[in-house]
């Protein structure tokens, strides 16, 4: 009677286990571990303001498009590092909205959150939180000689993709059990210049159209948004407008930012900013244009608008193709076809 009685008791208890909700063991992993609830809002700038105004003084009629329209979409996804104790501990997936992250314990940890959608980035020291660092791709063109005389040892790139970042240093402490809603704003961390050659004569001349600027961060880092000092010259392509050309050139602003002393006449000096453009004739013939535009750039460091008016090919320099049997304007390497022109000086 007394083994029975025994019995009886062991299947109540297991009975009792097995019906317990918070702890059978495929909910174990989950259901012990702080929860940080995290929800993503984006800062969708294109540009920052440092006396410019241009939200204020925005001309659509003039531009043919409003001030909201350069502003970035929000990315597709988001990838977070998570660093305990300042170490790399992990990474995690979210959606543009958020998500939920799991903390494994109660210690100190940190986040850093970027969009992972980018092509032409590189992202480097993702494990070093100091050094984390977003760059440039590469991108090589031959008929930018000039350029590179005026920033000797810049290498050349592709604009940098639209790229957001956010730091949390220490991660709010968070119970066993416990869920915590925290709110992240992402930042740009990349700011597009619009910018406008206006042609005084000759842009009906003009079949293909593309570009430079040189003078810019090589890299930002993902921790504080500060750029490197080393520069680089971004290379694009132009549209081919009524007035001129037009680009929309992405990159991480000028090198070394912030400084105490940026924008000093000093600061200005010391550092070259070049724009070129190149452009092909419908008779083949290339023609290049460089311009000094450090001043432009004193108030415009992340992001804005860069104007060269006055700009003029002569009739005469279209006036007859120069082999018509060789000439091809879909030519991808169309630098192959260069004349030696003198350039315009810089403009001070």
């Amino acid at each position: 009677m007394k083994i029975i009685d025994r019995y009886i008791t062991t299947a109540v208890v297991l009975l009792g286990f097995m019906l317990l909700p918070a702890c059978q063991r495929t909910e174990l992993c989950y259901e012990h571990f702080p929860k940080a609830a995290l929800a993503l809002e984006w800062e969708q700038e294109w540009e920052r303001d440092y006396g410019m105004a241009h939200p204020a003084n925005w001309d659509a009629s003039y531009h043919g498009f409003s001030y909201n329209d350069l502003r970035p979409a929000t990315p597709e996804w988001v990838n977070l590092v998570h660093y305990r104790d300042s170490n790399h501990d992990g990474e995690h997936y979210l959606a543009p909205e958020g998500g939920d992250v799991l903390l494994q314990d109660e210690g100190e940890h940190s986040f850093l959150l970027y969009n992972g959608d980018t092509e032409y980035i590189v992202l480097s020291d993702i494990a070093s939180l100091p050094d984390a660092r977003a760059s440039a791709t590469p991108r090589s063109r031959a008929t930018i000689t000039s350029v590179m005389e005026r920033h000797p040892g810049a290498r050349s790139a592709n604009p940098p993709d639209v790229l957001y970042s956010a730091f949390m240093e220490n991660v709010p402490q968070i119970g066993v059990h416990e869920t915590k809603q925290l709110s992240v704003r992402m930042q740009p961390l990349v700011y597009t210049y619009l910018i406008r050659y206006e042609f005084e004569h000759g842009i009906e001349h003009v079949h293909l159209a593309r570009g430079a600027l040189g003078g810019m961060a090589e890299s930002v880092y993902l921790r504080d948004g500060r750029t490197s000092d080393e520069s680089i010259i971004v290379l694009y392509d132009c549209d081919i407008k009524d007035y001129g050309c037009e680009a929309h050139v992405r990159s991480f602003g000028v090198p070394g930012f912030p400084d105490e002393y940026y924008g000093s006449a000093a600061k200005a000096a010391d550092r070259p900013y070049t724009l070129n453009l190149e452009v092909m004739l419908t008779n083949g013939t290339t023609l290049q244009f460089n311009y000094d535009i450090a001043d432009q750039l004193k108030k415009q460091p992340r992001g804005g608008v860069i104007t060269i008016s006055g700009i003029r090919i002569e009739d005469e320099q279209n006036s007859a193709p120069m082999d018509s049997g060789a000439f091809d304007v879909d030519l991808s390497g169309w630098g192959q076809v260069d004349v030696d022109l003198p350039l315009p000086p810089y403009n001070d």
